[in-house]
């Protein structure tokens, strides 16, 4: 399940400011130990990651205005990078997986592209297919970046979430499906004859909700009334000689929408289900999902998953992208480290923790934020159905008269503020709950009734920065008041670090009708001590073996805390993190699957140690 909508154009570099300085920190390295590492930030990015996402057609006849980004396919091409995504009349070109352009193609589908696949054969041909339909042409192109594609006379039927994949005998393959009934199929293709049909073609593989936790539909992995979750999003990336067909479960608007994968020796199968799955798995934090992804090897070998993450503010089509480092262990178990997965990680140019958390913590969260007006301050949330579910906020104001906000600093994208102007007056004042050294600040903003139903060309948001010691004097340090920047989550690496206890974010003007902030997150290293280890960590294994339940003992200082596990002491693949509590409960195991746990607690100062792993039958 994959639809989008988009825009007619935008030609907009996103840039990731360098921060020359240096500091010494403890991070969690990737064998879930830690170290104490002097971070070089030459380059960073965040999740979702930040490009100029369109503007949906979807839902438009409801006016329902918002960007969205999904089901990403990401190739390598002579040494650089291209990223298709659902509906978005284009694609975006990269040369170091960071700085993304958007590309408008001269020939394209017309309604967009919906669940894109790409193929670089060889270096020699870019295949795409991909039509909203369900049916269309391969297009083919020997120069992406131009943007000149031809179509093939040979047209495919019937086909949804499509992956094409050339084996290295030029032996071609479409791999299909979007279904909670259907299972995930392949065809095979004559890439030398218009890619018409060998006349093969195999069922390969579907959910199996009884014996996998995480595949159960539903925020949660729960839902009162439906029990089957979807199958959709094939991908195949061949390793060693392996064939790994990832599939996306259980629906592209949940938190817990991931990607597994199954083995085999063939293309055509048969698979194996992989013991750790799922391999793309981020369920907790700020933003949520790591579904219906693509996974692509870097020039230097290393390899990346690109997935869709869920917004589901406006509707549960508003979606965002991610980008997680993969692996492949000893084992050949394939994973993805989505730890910390929405705070600041090492750019693709790092020679050893590429796309790991660089340690920048979160120094923003429960901040106490001013604002200049305020029309409305909303949690918005869409049901299972599509049905928005509105809760409006009363307005309050704090002792001095100012109207006070406290849904920008709550760590939920679906809450938001919306500003009774969208000008130069309009300003968000934050004072953070204890001082610390400011290295990057992430802007969301939020679609409200904006007006714009496809990709138009120069939409831009203007701004600038200020932080302060004393909320007296000020200082700035971002500066795109005139720029031609669209950054719909704009992330801004200060050129240097800045000693800070407020910013202040002053609008001059963002597109669409309105000014709304989704969350202003603030990302540094607090002048305190990282929280203790948690104490009194206990795990109970419900009667359903797909369901646990945790608690552990409140740290003091602790913003919150971060549970990992997996299927071995040196194999805690998967992670889970949370604000503000102490207990949990997760129905996404394996039935027949134990399990090794561990937990830490984190802060604006650091991340605790962990504590020592508890093995659960």
């Amino acid at each position: 399940m994959k639809l989008k909508h988009s825009i007619q154009l935008a030609f907009v570099i996103i840039a990731m400011v360098s921060c020359k300085q240096k500091q010494e920190n403890t991070i969690v390295i990737e064998d879930n130990k830690t170290e104490t590492t002097t971070i070089d930030t030459t380059q960073t990015y965040i999740n979702p990651l930040d490009i100029d996402y369109t503007y949906m057609v979807y839902n438009s006849a409801r006016n329902q205005s918002y960007r969205s980004g999904a089901d990403p396919a990401v190739i390598e091409f002579k040494g650089e990078y291209y990223m298709f995504v659902t509906r978005s009349f284009g694609y975006w070109h990269s040369k170091d997986l960071v700085n993304w352009k958007f590309i408008k193609p001269q020939q394209w589908f017309f309604e967009g592209s919906n669940a894109p696949t790409a193929f670089n054969y060889k270096d020699s041909l870019v295949y795409f297919a991909g039509d909203p339909a369900g049916y269309g042409s391969i297009l083919y192109t020997d120069d992406p970046k131009k943007g000149l594609w031809t179509p093939t006379a040979s047209i495919s039927n019937n086909i949804q979430d499509s992956e094409l994949f050339i084996d290295d005998d030029g032996k071609s393959y479409l791999y299909w499906g979007s279904s909670n009934v259907h299972p995930i199929r392949v065809k095979m293709l004559n890439k030398d004859d218009r890619f018409l049909e060998t006349g093969v073609r195999e069922e390969l593989i579907n959910l199996d909700e009884e014996k996998h936790g995480w595949e159960r539909f539903g925020e949660n992995n729960f839902h009162p009334t439906l029990k089957e979750g979807y199958m959709e999003g094939a991908s195949m990336t061949k390793h060693n000689g392996k064939y790994y067909l990832q599939y996306a479960a259980p629906g592209t608007q949940f938190n817990v929408y991931a990607d597994g994968v199954y083995v085999g020796d063939s293309p055509l199968g048969p698979f194996t289900y992989m013991k750790n799955n799922p391999m793309s798995f981020k369920p907790g934090g700020f933003t949520n999902g790591a579904g219906h992804g693509i996974t692509v090897k870097q020039t230097n070998g290393q390899y990346w998953h690109f997935a869709t993450m869920a917004l589901a503010s406006n509707a549960q089509w508003e979606r965002r992208l991610c980008m997680f480092p993969t692996y492949f262990d000893k084992d050949g178990l394939m994973y993805s480290n989505t730890s910390y997965g929405d705070y600041p990680r090492y750019g693709a140019n790092h020679p050893t923790k590429a796309g790991q958390h660089n340690g920048w913590m979160l120094l923003s969260y429960k901040g106490n934020v001013t604002v200049s007006s305020s029309l409305q301050q909303i949690m918005k949330f869409t049901s299972n159905d599509d049905e928005v579910e509105v809760k409006e906020i009363p307005t309050e104001k704090n002792s001095e008269g100012q109207i006070t906000s406290k849904v920008l600093t709550d760590e939920n994208p679906k809450t938001f503020w919306v500003a009774e102007t969208n000008d130069d007056k309009q300003w968000i004042t934050i004072e953070l709950l204890n001082e610390g050294t400011l290295h990057a600040i992430q802007l969301n903003y939020h679609d409200h009734e904006s007006g714009i139903y496809t990709r138009v060309e120069g939409l831009k948001h203007q701004f600038t920065i200020e932080t302060s010691e004393d909320g007296k004097n000020w200082k700035t340090v971002v500066d795109r008041s005139k720029s031609d920047i669209d950054a719909p989550n704009a992330y801004l690496v200060l050129d240097e670090p800045v000693k800070a206890k407020y910013v202040r974010y002053n609008n001059i003007k963002v597109p669409g009708n309105n000014f709304a902030m989704s969350e202003v997150r603030v990302f540094g290293l607090g002048l305190g001590k990282a929280p203790n280890k948690v104490s009194n960590f206990k795990i109970n294994r419900e009667k359903d073996r797909r369901d646990i339940s945790f608690s552990w003992d409140k740290v003091e200082g602790a913003q919150g805390y971060n549970i990992r596990w997996g299927i071995a002491p040196n194999k805690l693949y998967q992670s889970w993190q949370v604000y503000d509590t102490n207990s949990h409960f997760m129905r996404c195991l394996d039935r027949d699957t134990p399990y090794y746990f561990t937990i830490e607690a984190y802060n604006e100062n650091g991340i605790s140690e962990q504590t020592e792993t508890i093995y659960v039958e």
